[in-house]
């Protein structure tokens, strides 16, 4: 079988689709090559590919790749050079859909499937993806509240959506075993400063230090990310006199990250919109509680035995809940149990059962 993966981008940024999209790569390299089949991509935005990073996420089945520099007339272009020869096309954003719906309306053969993350298919479609949509063969949702969204908002037969819960890269996992969690009641968010992702809840994060420190004199709020709400953030918490408290980290790297969730006593990121929270399982993987939202599909990685939910925008709420977790001895096995759920062979197996082969 010759498969054709379509992406918004595969390496120009960090974020949680490109990385898992990455995965997505590496699997169906890996199975393509058990069945003796070829793998292409197709990525829109990438401008380069570094054979360096592509490495770990290829192998002998993958073939040929073409990145575009957001040129979307040469991502149409060669999305369907390259499907000329393509059985199966994975979709990895709603947006390219219909690119898979025209390659399959110039060769009738070609099958496709959609891998739909969350906040991108929470929303209106446009005639053309409500069309690729209802041709596609599996729509692949990382989580059950993204399936229930999806089937509501396209009304197609629940027989079409199947749930493939992201996983962790194994590139990025953490050496084993993990760190203790220290003595330090240091609380970690990880998260994209950005005004259009104000729903990830740093601000509420920040708004429960008050309460936190008045409880805990030594917790520390430390924030990894950067973008366009820094300055607001910070603007915050200097209003509420917590500056001392809370620490801006900026940007971390990839392989740093490993030694900032072994500083922290607790994870937190309490955001409304998350189509699955693979930052959460990252942390798990570390042996790290967890503080979200009990919204999204965040309630279907976290349980009561990896960390805690409270009501999104509930600020005395999230800081009760961080004292407590604070306070709390958690044992380090189901946290590790949980992360070993979503790993790369977990994800792999279920994607093999899952695809048209």
């Amino acid at each position: 079988m010759r498969i054709l993966l379509l992406a918004p981008e595969l390496f120009t940024t960090d974020s949680g689709i490109p990385r898992m999209l990455r995965l997505y790569l590496k699997a169906l390299c890996d199975l393509a090559g058990e069945r003796g089949g070829q793998v292409d991509f197709v990525a829109l935005n990438d401008v380069v590919v570094d054979t360096t990073e592509l490495r770990p996420y290829s192998g002998p089945a993958f073939r040929r790749w073409s990145v575009c520099g957001r040129d979307k007339v040469r991502f149409i272009r060669e999305s369907l050079r390259l499907g000329r020869e393509a059985d199966l096309i994975v979709c990895g954003h709603v947006g390219q859909l219909p690119v898979a719906w025209l390659a399959r309306l110039l060769h009738r053969r070609i099958r496709y499937v959609l891998v739909a993350h969350g906040i991108e298919v929470w929303r209106p479609f446009t005639f053309w993806q409500r069309r690729a949509l209802a041709g596609a063969e599996r729509i692949l949702c990382v989580s059950e509240f993204t399936r229930g969204e999806l089937r509501r908002r396209t009304g197609l037969d629940a027989e079409r959506f199947v749930v493939v819960p992201n996983a962790l890269d194994p590139q990025l996992a953490p050496p084993a075993p993990p760190a203790p969690l220290p003595a330090e009641p240091v609380i970690l968010a990880v998260a994209r400063l950005a005004r259009s992702d104000a729903y990830k809840g740093i601000d509420h994060l920040i708004a429960a230090m008050p309460a936190i420190r008045a409880a805990e004199p030594r917790a520390r709020l430390r924030i990894v990310g950067r973008g366009d709400d820094r300055d607001r953030l910070y603007q915050l918490a200097r209003q509420l006199k917590v500056l001392e408290a809370v620490e801006f980290a900026g940007f971390v790297p990839n392989e740093q990250l490993h030694g900032e969730f072994e500083r922290c006593r607790l994870f937190a990121l309490p955001s409304q919109r998350e189509g699955f929270g693979l930052v959460y399982v990252e942390a798990m993987a570390h042996g790290r509680p967890c503080l979200g939202a009990r919204d999204g599909g965040t309630t279907e990685v976290i349980t009561p035995e990896t960390g805690v939910l409270v009501t999104y925008g509930d600020a005395p709420a999230l800081a009760a809940a961080a004292v407590a977790a604070l306070r709390r001895a958690w044992a380090p096995e189901p946290i590790l149990a949980r992360a070993e759920h979503f790993s790369y062979s977990q994800f792999r197996t279920r994607l093999a059962s899952l695809l048209p082969w």
